[in-house]
Order: C-alpha cells, then sequence, then structure tokens
C-alpha cells in the first residue's frame, strides 16, 4: 500500500501537495506554488528521500498553487510530469487562466494577488486526452490518473488502492478557500468550473467503492461528507 504524506505547502492546511511513497518508488501529487519547492524537498528528506527518488509528478490542474512550481520540479529532479491536455494552453501560459468564483470566498480570494501570480511554463511529459487513464504501477505506486473535469477542464484526479482518492480541488473542506478550521467539513473550493461535472465525478468516485478523499485545501475528507456534498451542489447547480 502506498503511504501518503501531506506536504503543507500554506499553513494551516489551506493548500497542500502530496507524496506518494510506493515500494519501488515516489510520486508527488502536485507541484505547490512558485518558490515553495524547498518544501517539498524537506518532505522528501524527512522521509530519507531526495528529488532524484521522485519517479512522476502528477499535477491535477493548472491553478497556479498546483502546477506553479512544476518546471523547477521537473527540472531538479527530472521526473516527468503528468496532466491532461485541457489545461495544457495554461500550462504553456498560452492563454490566461479564467475564474469561476463559487461564492463570497471565491470573491474575495479572486482580488488578492495570489491566484494571477505567473508561473514557468511548461509542457506536461505525459499529457492525458479525452477519458484516457494511466497507470501508476510503472512508476512504483498503485494506483491511476484519470480525467475528472469540473474543477478546471483538464482536472485529473488519482484513484489509489485500498479506496483511497485524491481529488485535487473537486472539493475543499475547512472555511474561507480551505484548510484553517472544520477541516473535516466539505466545502466548495473558492473557483468551479462546473459544478454539475463536479458532483458527477464525486459521486462516481463514491458508487466505485472510495470512502477516503484527499484533496488540495483542508483535510481528508470521507465518502459520508463528499455525498452530501456533492448531492448538495448538484441540486445547487440544477437550480442556476
Amino acid at each position: 500500500m502506498s503511504r501518503i504524506v501531506r506536504i503543507p505547502i500554506l499553513p494551516f492546511k489551506i493548500s497542500n501537495a502530496h507524496l506518494l511513497l510506493g515500494s519501488k518508488g515516489a510520486v508527488l501529487i502536485d507541484a505547490g506554488l512558485p518558490g515553495t519547492v524547498p518544501k517539498i524537498e524537506k518532505a522528501l528528506s524527512k522521509n530519507g528521500l531526495s528529488f532524484k527518488d521522485l519517479t512522476a509528478i502528477v499535477i491535477t490542474h493548472a491553478h497556479v498553487d498546483h502546477a506553479g512550481g512544476a518546471a523547477e520540479l521537473r527540472e531538479r529532479s527530472r521526473a516527468p510530469l503528468i496532466a491532461h491536455e485541457d489545461d495544457l494552453p495554461y500550462y504553456k501560459r498560452e492563454r490566461p487562466m479564467t475564474f469561476c468564483p463559487t461564492g463570497w470566498a471565491g470573491r474575495v480570494f479572486f482580488r488578492t494577488p495570489l491566484p494571477h501570480e505567473p508561473y514557468t511554463a511548461f509542457e506536461p511529459d505525459i499529457l492525458l486526452s479525452n477519458n484516457d487513464t494511466l497507470d501508476l504501477s510503472p512508476y512504483g505506486v498503485t494506483g491511476t490518473v484519470k480525467h475528472t473535469p469540473g474543477h478546471t477542464k483538464g482536472s485529473v484526479s488519482v484513484e489509489l488502492e485500498h479506496n483511497q482518492a485524491m481529488v485535487g480541488d473537486l472539493l475543499a473542506s475547512g472555511i474561507f478557500i480551505g484548510g484553517l478550521i472544520r477541516t473535516g467539513h466539505a466545502i466548495r473550493p473558492p473557483f468551479e468550473d462546473d459544478p454539475r461535472a463536479v458532483s458527477r465525478e464525486l459521486l462516481r468516485l463514491i458508487d466505485a467503492g472510495f470512502d477516503r478523499f484527499h484533496v488540495g485545501h483542508g483535510g481528508a475528507l470521507d465518502y459520508r461528507e463528499v455525498r452530501r456534498h456533492a448531492e448538495a451542489l448538484a441540486r445547487t447547480s440544477a437550480v442556476r
């Protein structure tokens, strides 16, 4: 079984990357903000690893807090970057990132500099297209990368053994943009392109038996809380 190590990119679980430690490799889920690569290096070191031990880096979507350190991490680790082609124009910085605020927190956050912070353009080494899946076992981890659109068009998640899923920003937990307090309570992330698609993907994962959901903002959630959120999201989006 892969061991999941949460890497706090910002304090209080406001923003997280995750490290998957398998029997034959270490896979990083998300690359953090620009300038936060030393935090990932520290997490590797605490587990007796270095950048050379990274076998792959999965970028769940193109927002700066998930993709901002990708170019530097690839340069330092030589690990391939894995992402979905529907977010490629943003990774390559060919198109400005779009944001659909989900409420007052998103509108406030949108007015701050952080979501708009630039990052070094890159082109992923492995691009999923449409509903492609990618087996992570060649990288030493038992799991599959799958397209789970909704947060952004090109969002992906990682489905792991023992019914655990790494879902990026399909949902968050806590308050404001996630984290701080009440991290067992699911909320919408500050931005979300297609709430109906998010609801469908979360319910699909639950129906497939996944019962533990690791998120980019806040703490991990169990399936009951995720189902509550997904069903409420479906009702909300149906009346928009």
